[in-house]
């Protein structure tokens, strides 16, 4: 029977498996297992208890929690008995807690740990509809989720209520940045949800049983539809401990396929490629052999047999580390939120290693193309073809327009700004600039980039700085970039964090005497260095885009130190002000 409303997804497998494992996360240093009849039964418990506390259809819960199976307890728990709910990043401000829950009209949170019970701790009593907050690990003065979920359910009336939600209903709202500086909260169906499980399914080869592992917060909207489309499956997923437990997560449970971030995989080839500069004579030189071999596959298109028993020699002595590295069993990545460097697919592909990238947004619930898993229909460079049952077209612009059952019902308490994003046709305006690209004969979307990103210089030409800093980061110094200009600005400019572990390989095989990063950075060399790299990617561009100041940063861009977003995209409008005086420096002298 086909779903039509998310928690019909656990129901069927609850009756064909239901004693299969689906939900895993550590408990004291070891995996605790739960089955689909066990999270059913934990989101009855949950469902009894927030009826018990006479909530109703529509009403609004929030979730505030790193990835665990509690958070899909209360998820599933609250959709099944037609409440809508609002998931929030641990880390956000006090300021955007307090603006999410008045908009929502919060009348009750579930919270992680002490820790975020505190940053949310202020709202009671300030904000009027919030009536208490709830745990999910013990926390003095408030009531734990193990509590509630001692209660024996009363099915008769999760029942009467689960028969009350239709697909058309709205399952979340997930916040969103706005221009006008508040968050927007996307208001997303079931069916929203479900049609984006249904296009993602019909494209990506994911299968019943196998293992998963699961680290991009569930309150994002790719993470939260993945989780649904893994479900839809029936997969069995693992929640990562923490971002540092990665690697050892990987190796532990040996996923078949796993979700992230571009700049989650170039950690990974930092690391390798921080492995490979400690190695020495031959096997040093069987490295490097291998990473050119790899650079120079080519995804989609047959190279000759000469490359073909190169390449099966390099993953037999070089690229299987790097399969074990990441469980060993790995069949596929799939990537999105930000762009991918080129260079990096290639090597990871040409390594055995297939990443499938993907492009949208909260919006669109949120997948509106992707890259499929044959490699003749993936074109390196670009977002992929559009999912079934999705529409792209380009406006006169060049922006992206889409159309389908996946795109949002509106902006929460916002119709004037739904309807700045939504015309009458139901064509979403994605804000993106982008066009079409050729390969192997089939049309691939390129994303180009953010239409309110786009700056005109002091000549009245407009560069896109997004396509820059992708090209840029071609460069295997250059691991982090911001194009700088607008305004008026006579050039382009940038800030660059440098990829300090090959910068440093650099460094020593040339000799160079370093004490510090400081050192590393500021020497005339390491400038010489990155000046080469960029004058030769300035090529691609027209004399008003290429870069012609650069400032070399030395220290990385970070999500815990305000200049990345959850998702690793950069967050200008915070670097532009972090950074103001060393940009004015390069436009003074």
């Amino acid at each position: 029977m086909e779903s039509t409303r998310l928690f019909d997804l656990l129901e069927t497998h609850v009756s064909h498996r239901p004693h299969q494992s689906f939900l895993s996360a550590k408990v004291n240093q070891q995996w605790k297992n739960y089955s689909f009849a066990q999270v059913q039964d934990m989101a009855n418990r949950v469902s009894h208890y927030l009826l018990h506390l006479g909530l109703k259809k529509e009403d609004k819960i929030a979730i505030i929690s790193n990835n665990c199976p509690e958070w899909n307890f209360v998820d599933l728990g609250a959709l099944q008995i037609g409440l809508i709910d609002v998931p929030m990043y641990p880390n956000i401000s006090e300021k955007d807690y307090d603006f999410i829950f008045r908009d929502a009209g919060i009348q009750y949170a579930f919270v992680e740990n002490e820790e975020i019970f505190s940053n949310v701790k202020p709202l009671l009593g300030n904000v009027p509809t919030l009536k208490a907050i709830y745990s999910f690990k013990e926390v003095e003065g408030i009531n734990s989720l193990e509590k509630i979920l001692n209660l024996e359910p009363d099915m008769t009336a999760i029942e009467t209520h689960k028969a009350d939600v239709s697909g058309n209903d709205i399952a979340t709202i997930i916040y969103t940045s706005g221009t006008t500086g508040n968050p927007k909260g996307v208001m997303l169906t079931h069916e929203n949800l479900l049609s984006n499980v249904s296009g993602v399914k019909s494209v990506i080869s994911f299968e019943a049983g196998k293992r998963t592992l699961s680290f991009l917060p569930l309150c994002h909207s790719f993470e939260r539809m993945v989780f649904y489309t893994y479900l839809s499956f029936g997969m069995h997923i693992h929640y990562a401990e923490n971002l540092d437990s990665i690697g050892e997560n990987l190796k532990e449970i040996k996923p078949f396929c796993f979700t992230t971030v571009p700049r989650l995989l170039e950690k990974v080839y930092e690391k390798i490629m921080a492995k490979g500069a400690e190695l020495k004579g031959f096997k040093k030189k069987i490295f490097d052999w291998s990473i050119t071999l790899g650079l120079a596959y080519q995804v989609g298109r047959n190279k000759n047999i000469f490359y073909r028993i190169k390449l099966s020699i390099a993953r037999k002595l070089v690229f299987s580390k790097w399969q074990e590295a990441l469980g060993g069993e790995l069949k596929f990545i799939v990537t999105g939120a930000a762009a991918m460097q080129p260079r990096l697919i290639t090597l990871f592909t040409a390594a055995g290693i297939q990443v499938i990238e993907g492009y949208g947004l909260t919006e669109t619930s949120p997948v509106l193309t992707v890259n499929r898993m044959e490699e003749r229909l993936r074109c390196i460079g670009t977002v992929g073809m559009p999912l079934p049952g999705v529409e792209i077209k380009m406006a006169e612009d060049g922006e992206i327009l889409a159309r389908g059952k996946n795109v949002m019902r509106g902006y929460y308490n916002r119709p004037d700004l739904t309807a700045e994003v939504i015309d009458n046709a139901g064509w979403f305006y994605t804000g993106d600039i982008g066009k079409w690209v050729e390969w192997n004969g089939e049309k691939f979307l390129q994303i180009t980039d953010r239409k309110k990103e786009l700056f005109k210089t002091a000549g009245g030409k407009y560069v896109a700085p997004q396509a820059i800093e992708n090209k840029m980061k071609e460069s295997r110094f250059i691991e982090q970039i911001v194009v700088v200009g607008g305004d008026d600005k006579k050039f382009v400019s940038a800030l660059i964090v440098p990829s300090f572990v090959l910068l440093e390989e650099w460094a020593n095989n040339n000799q160079l005497q370093i004490s510090s990063t400081n050192d590393l950075i500021n020497h005339n060399k390491t400038y010489q260095l990155i000046h080469e790299e960029i004058d030769k990617l300035n090529h691609d561009f027209g004399h008003w885009e290429q870069i012609k100041k650069f400032t070399i940063l030395q220290e990385e861009w970070s999500v815990d130190s305000g200049e990345l977003t959850p998702t690793m995209k950069p967050k200008r409008k915070i670097i532009y002000t972090r950074y103001a005086s060393i940009i004015e420096k390069m436009y003074r002298e």
